[in-house]
């Protein structure tokens, strides 16, 4: 029937030609070669795996403390979970996990929900840094304390480096100081007599070498940071992306206070409430903000698809739509972290396309741009030569209540249906 690619448009009459995991082809109408084995399925919609980048599913574990950078939600893992089966079942192929608390629980992983071990299970570890931002001076100090401590690492690093620097030079001042010392003993003792000394026993043995091997150059190794530390680093880097929860416009002011001079790319979690108001920071213009807005920064933005209130009026806002309009990236997750939520995740989907949402930027919203947050844009979240065979197949239109999910492939492999 029909491929809907996510990134590379609609393919009418597709053939998908899957091998080891992967989809080695995909076009319309591609002649197929004898042996193949094939299923012909015309009134089939194709569609990449459904990807729920912000999940606790399967997991149970608790927070200690705010300020836990250094954990992972890998940890919790747990195989053997009830929901996995299910969540295969709903046409989620990949879950990211992010670890429980508040400040800062820590990193989140992507697995694939099946698997016999923890181990099996993991596509991503770590997938992103989960920081929670409220409108209070600890918020703001938790994120500015990461920073200061970066900065007093890469201090102590320097000056380590610059201790290395001296010893190496100093290496080799002694070095040719040695090697004169070596040749003056060497024709002091050319000059006495020897006559004693048999050559007769040297004959046809080879010459002695004056000098032993040189050891190979001395590598510097930098102090191990602290792992509090560590994540921190990595966003700097960019080995490690962070995802920043703000549930209002102030939060999201406290935050870009907070972060002062860093130059960091990040992503958004926002929480939907009856009233949200995180409209007046859409971008710069609108509200002639001193700071760069979220669509400005073009920024992922994790959403329900949810329609809100104007807050003290009860006038319908979608503001998934007015994000995406404003340059920002939307990324859909279930209304609730429940297995229900999941169940009803394409159909509410699909009342914010009836309400106004770009249908081609719903269909990223649920794949492609949750699989760039968790760092797996380059295997995930479209159907595309050279990606994981991850598709979800359905009755009809994805976004089409009547609709229903026929099968459900992993890594090339039927897991439903």
């Amino acid at each position: 029937g029909r491929a809907e690619t996510a990134t590379k448009g609609v393919i009418e009459h597709a053939v998908i030609l899957v091998e080891d995991g992967k989809i080695v082809t995909i076009g319309e109408d591609l002649a197929v070669e004898r042996g193949i084995p094939i299923i012909d399925k015309p009134g089939w919609v194709a569609i990449p795996g459904l990807v729920d980048a912000y999940s606790r599913l399967g997991l149970d574990g608790e927070s200690s403390e705010d300020n836990s950078p250094e954990i992972h939600a890998a940890a919790e893992l747990y195989s053997g979970a009830e929901e996995y089966p299910d969540v295969l079942k709903y046409g989620v192929t990949t879950l990211g996990l992010y670890p429980a608390g508040n400040g800062i629980p820590g990193q989140a992983v992507a697995v694939r929900p099946t698997g016999k071990t923890p181990e099996e299970m993991k596509v991503q570890d770590p997938a992103y840094l989960k920081i929670i931002v409220r409108a209070t001076s600890s918020s703001k100090k938790l994120v500015r304390e990461g920073f200061r401590k970066a900065d007093d690492y890469v201090e102590k690093e320097k000056k380590a480096r610059e201790k290395w620097d001296k010893d190496q030079e100093a290496k080799k001042k002694k070095a040719p100081a040695k090697k004169e010392e070596k040749a003056d003993e060497k024709k002091t003792d050319d000059k006495k007599p020897d006559d004693k000394k048999d050559d007769s026993k040297d004959e046809g043995k080879p010459e002695a070498k004056d000098e032993k091997p040189q050891a190979k150059e001395d590598v510097f190794v930098p102090p191990v940071p602290d792992p509090k530390v560590k994540p921190f680093l990595d966003l700097r880097a960019g080995k490690l992306r962070a995802l920043f929860s703000v549930s209002s416009a102030a939060e999201y002011l406290h935050l870009i206070d907070a972060l002062g001079k860093e130059k960091l790319s990040f992503d958004l979690r926002i929480p939907l409430s009856r009233e949200c108001d995180i409209f007046y920071v859409e971008d710069k213009k609108t509200y002639e903000l001193d700071v760069d807005g979220i669509g400005d920064r073009k920024c992922r933005v994790v959403l329900e698809p949810l329609l809100t209130l104007q807050p003290g009026t009860m006038r319908q806002r979608n503001l998934a739509m007015e994000l995406s309009h404003a340059g920002a990236k939307v990324v859909f997750v279930p209304r609730n972290d429940t297995l229900q939520d999941l169940r009803d995740w394409l159909p509410n989907v699909g009342e914010m396309v009836g309400a106004g949402f770009d249908r081609a930027a719903a269909l990223r919203a649920i794949t492609s741009e949750p699989a760039a947050l968790l760092g797996l844009e380059a295997r995930l979240g479209s159907l595309e030569k050279g990606k994981d065979a991850n598709m979800v197949f359905l009755s009809g239109n994805p976004f089409e209540p009547a609709s229903r999910i026929q099968a459900v492939m992993l890594e090339g492999r039927f897991v439903y249906g």
